[in-house]
């Protein structure tokens, strides 16, 4: 790991800034994290618009000025919007800093911004929302029967939307209370800090946007089986929703290593079991997924029509056996290595370092979590994941849902 010395504070107009330090860095990297979740149906369409516009002109500057004075600075300005954030992000010559945060403070507090429009972004009716796709339908009936409702995460989208003031929009969820700063660079911690304080110190908001998830209604999610069929669908679609516990809460590292060798590389018992043994699937994966409205194990895999009870109960099976008997000894020194390896992965560059920095602070995590981790994965022993793969891989504690076109 690259050695980086990291300053934390909160700025008086309630930013909370990151300022990562790495002697000689040719480039800086500023990251602008925004809570920006659905958490109002109505307000989608909004908030699309407002992310399609923030970032590419201001009242004081049009698209072709801010493109020029991005490549006069030698770098780039991105924005990109998350299940649970906004990002506004900047890869700029180390000399430019001081002026593309002037930039990015020009970009945040004055975009230029519709005048009131309807909810399909045009001026007349607003047309009935298209259908959910199987994959989201899917996805929020995994949800909702997992975890409960109603929640955002799981609610359908309106069946109207009104007109919509984006300029309102702008005014309630682009505030500093709530968002995370991170600038990384070579200059020293105070020099970047007054700097940000000149540009950004002008920023205000009275409380944060509230645009955050809410936990589910149920913290553990309910086991069982839900079939779903759609005539038209040319894929069986394959989702659970497990027990898991969050990061960086103990115990989290030891079910992270059970979920890789369940289904999290390209030799993971799912990975064998339903792409070359049985040849059932050809995508398949398992994750620990987190947010702000809780922590789940998932398994998404995706195979032909008319897979999708057999998919099932392979993936039952194979939970059951890991459960039962946990990783064997090579199983665990390749999840360990993977799990390694995936962590120098994500610090690669000094870009990828930027965005995970900036994520997990967002996220709740500490700045030095995945710098750290490699130490908690050396630690953990080959019994204590043995534990977390009996105690949440069980699948009579999981639900398991499916999409297919006809029962099998």
């Amino acid at each position: 790991m690259r050695t980086a010395e990291t300053f934390r504070t909160v700025l008086p107009n309630g930013l909370d800034t990151v300022l990562v330090t790495v002697p000689g860095a040719p480039l800086a990297e500023i990251r602008l994290v925004l809570p920006y979740a659905r958490t109002e149906p109505a307000l989608a369409a909004a908030q699309e618009l407002l992310a399609a516009h923030l970032g590419t002109a201001t009242t004081n500057r049009d698209r072709q000025a801010v493109a020029d004075r991005a490549a006069d600075l030698g770098g780039e300005f991105s924005t990109v919007v998350t299940a649970e954030h906004l990002v506004l992000s900047a890869s700029v010559l180390a000399e430019g800093l001081r002026d593309a945060l002037e930039l990015l403070a020009d970009l945040v507090l004055r975009p230029a911004l519709p005048q009131t429009v309807a909810g399909d972004g045009h001026r007349g009716p607003t047309p009935a929302p298209r259908p959910a796709g199987p994959r989201t339908a899917l996805r929020r009936a995994q949800l909702r029967h997992a975890f409960g409702g109603p929640h955002p995460l799981v609610d359908d989208a309106p069946d109207g939307v009104a007109a919509l003031d984006v300029r309102a929009l702008h005014r309630r969820a682009v505030v500093p209370r709530g968002a995370v700063l991170l600038v990384m660079s070579g200059e020293a911690p105070e020099r970047v800090r007054v700097a940000v304080e000149a540009e950004l110190g002008e920023w205000a908001g009275a409380a944060p946007s509230g645009l955050v998830l809410p936990p589910f209604p149920r913290a553990e999610p309910t086991p069982g089986r839900l079939a779903l069929y759609a005539p038209d669908a040319d894929q069986a679609l394959f989702l659970t929703a497990g027990p898991a516990i969050p990061a960086p809460e103990p115990g989290h590292t030891a079910l992270h290593l059970a979920q890789v060798v369940l289904g999290g590389h390209a030799t993971s018992r799912l990975t064998r079991r339903l792409r070359e043994r049985h040849g059932l699937a050809y995508a398949v994966d398992a994750s620990i997924r987190q947010n702000g409205a809780g922590c789940w194990l998932e398994i998404d895999c995706v195979g032909a029509p008319g897979t999708g009870d057999r998919i099932a109960d392979e993936v039952t099976a194979c939970l059951a056996e890991l459960a039962e008997s946990g990783p064997t000894p090579e199983e665990m020194r390749r999840a360990r290595r993977y799990a390694a390896g995936f962590t120098r992965f994500a610090l690669a560059t000094r870009a990828e370092e930027a965005s995970a920095l900036a994520g997990f602070v967002a996220g709740g995590l500490p700045v030095d979590w995945l710098t750290t981790y490699p130490d908690a994965l050396a630690e953990v022993t080959d019994a204590r994941v043995t534990e977390a793969a009996a105690h949440y891989l069980d699948p009579t504690r999981t639900l398991v849902a499916t999409l297919d076109h006809r029962p099998s």
